[in-house]
């Protein structure tokens, strides 16, 4: 940029780029590539590190995920909101930037005992940065430029290469060395990410500057106490992230009051604007209600997905031996970055002979592809071995199938809200659009909850003995209660207790022992034996243990039954995707009005 232009200059200049694609949109690209490998390498972490290191059930583990990931995009509306009217994009992008990077760290030092509260820093972290460099994009082009699609599905595409590359190393790493240097590389790459942007920052032009730079009578020591404010502000609110994704009850708490809170602040915008601009929000309301339904789906990916993928799926990809968590947590993203330019590409040329569908038909598409995808992961069933494997290749088949349900939708989401959004409002509508995605996610981790409790049986323990010290050891006892009786294979049973402390227990007779350690050290052991529906296994408490009460006992059939009901639930899912394709497509000419010159 010129320094001696104004600012509208330098936005035109900006603007009336000669080409698809403007420079700058290469530059936020790679500052938000490193960013997703953070965060994607982290979110595929999750329920596999809450279950394995954790020790969280899966149910539990699954609702957890889908909290976490809610408050995510939660505070993406946050951000959006202090970007739009205090901070600017720049700031915003800065400051969460900052606190992602610590967040990975603290997770890094020490995993099991400060996961919560790094997971707290990065969530307030995520929230400033994420929406922030998205509006960023829309800023771009001149309203009505037809190439802001493609440039949205071309940054939407080069972002993804940090999400593969994330959703790759991360796993593989604490896969292959620990959980530490997993949660240490997401931090450095986010170091990558905060330097590239803040050595481009000179190319914007205007963008992304403080909206209280020019505000009459705002003098430059005030405005850094506002900015100041907001900083400590996010810092406040962690403790009480923190308590949010600790305890469900809260969390439930919060998403019954944030969603009716928002709807009412964006009635309150709409009484303030024009007509026009009145109906254009009431159809970005419309995609942000469908979007909803869109990611809770999707989002299974970093929950039922992962355990799936973990639990169900042999090795072999196209006969080449893989982990298929890395499959899980990459293939998306491979998709995304073969086939976002194609589509792009795809709209310009049907937009030149007037055959694009409008962005309403393109939701409904997504939908009738995200339908076939889960339609595929139930037919996985068709596939599996007695013990509950089946194909990675067909697994990945559907992650194709889905990844194209995705294009038709979220780079164009992200579109049409800085479209659909007075100038204003931007940045709260993007963050908005990502308030969604936080319900999406929320309703995710109940979708998989329930889809990972498997089974009717019946579990109960012999009581304590009347001393202890004589006989400390108890029987657990498990019967199958379903109408149709499926054939375990294999069951493991789980001991806790409320201080979580069984390093001692020992068991009785054949059975196999796998050591679990839990985040104080203790190992938990878990027994993993061939047992029949109806069964009995004998353990032996430590003394310390011998006369409590409160000695819980988990049953879970590793089984062809827990494949089922995970393919049972997907079946459900497929049903209910269709229904909302088909109907986006039915009331598309009425959301066109609503849009009016949008196109």
């Amino acid at each position: 940029m010129k320094e001696n232009q104004t600012a509208a200059e330098q936005l035109n200049e900006i603007r009336n780029f000669k080409g698809k694609y403007p420079k700058q949109l290469w530059l936020l690209g790679l500052s938000e590539m490193w960013e997703r490998f953070c965060f994607y390498g982290m979110r595929g972490m999750l329920t596999v590190f809450m279950v394995e290191r954790l020790l969280m059930p899966k149910p539990d583990a699954n609702l957890k995920y889908g909290a976490i990931q809610a408050f995510v995009y939660t505070m993406a509306f946050v951000g959006g909101l202090f970007a739009d009217k205090i901070l600017g994009f720049r700031k915003s992008i800065f400051w969460g930037g900052l606190l992602m990077i610590v967040g990975s760290f603290t997770i890094a030092f020490a995993p099991e005992d400060l996961f919560y509260i790094g997971t707290s820093i990065s969530i307030v972290g995520t929230g400033f940065f994420k929406p922030n460099i998205s509006s960023m994009v829309g800023t771009l082009y001149h309203d009505g430029d037809a190439r802001r699609d493609a440039g949205f599905g071309l940054f939407y595409s080069g972002i993804n290469i940090g999400a593969l590359l994330g959703g790759v190393l991360c796993i593989k790493m604490a896969n292959m060395y620990s959980w530490n240097l997993a949660f240490s590389l997401a931090g450095i790459v986010m170091i990558i990410s905060l330097v590239i942007f803040v050595f481009t920052q000179r190319t914007l032009g205007p963008i992304g500057l403080s909206p209280l730079k020019d505000k009459p009578g705002m003098t430059p020591g005030k405005r850094s106490m506002i900015e100041v404010f907001v900083y400590l502000g996010s810092l406040i609110v962690i403790p009480f992230i923190l308590i949010l994704i600790e305890n469900s009850a809260y969390s439930d708490m919060f998403m019954y009051i944030v969603g009716p809170a928002t709807l009412l602040y964006l009635l309150f915008e709409m009484m303030r604007s024009t007509p026009g601009e009145r109906k254009k929000l009431i159809a970005a309301l419309i995609f942000i209600l469908f979007s909803i339904v869109f990611w809770a789906f999707f989002e299974q990916s970093g929950g039922s997905l992962s355990l799936f993928a973990r639990y169900h799926l042999d090795h072999k990809l196209l006969g080449v031996t893989i982990d298929s968590n890395e499959v899980n947590n990459s293939s998306n993203s491979l998709f995304v970055i073969a086939f976002s330019p194609l589509l792009g590409l795809l709209w310009i040329w049907l937009n030149k002979r007037g055959w694009e569908p409008n962005t309403v038909v393109k939701f409904g598409l997504g939908f009738l592809f995200l339908a076939a995808a889960f339609y595929v992961f139930f037919y996985m069933r068709m596939f599996a071995s007695p013990d509950g494997i089946t194909s990675l290749n067909i697994f990945t088949l559907a992650y194709l199938v889905i990844t194209v349900g995705e294009l038709c939708l979220s780079p164009i989401g992200l579109s049409i809200m800085t479209k659909l959004s007075p100038a204003r409002l931007v940045g709260v509508m993007m963050g908005m659009w990502f308030l969604a995605s936080a319900y999406g996610q929320y309703t995710a981790g109940i979708l998989g909850a329930g889809m990972a409790s498997t089974g009717e049986y019946r579990i109960g323990t012999s009581r304590p003995p009347v001393d202890p010290t004589v006989d400390q050891s108890r029987t657990v006892i498990w019967a199958d209660t379903a109408k149709v009786k499926a054939e375990f294979q294999k069951m493991d049973v789980g001991f806790t207790t409320t201080e979580g402390d069984t390093s001692d227990l020992k068991w009785v007779g054949t059975a196999t022992v796998k050591a679990k350690v839990n985040a104080k050290g203790d190992t938990l052991s878990w027994m993993t034996s061939d047992v029949p529906n109806d069964g009995s296994e004998t353990f032996v408490l430590p003394l310390s243990l011998a006369k409590r009460s409160d000695v819980e006992v988990v049953i879970e059939p590793v089984s062809i039954e827990r494949l089922q009901c995970y393919t049972d639930g997907y079946r459900m899912l497929a049903i209910y995707a269709l229904v909302c394709g088909i109907l986006l497509i039915g009331i598309s000419p009425l959301v066109r009005k609503l849009m009016g010159d949008v196109k």
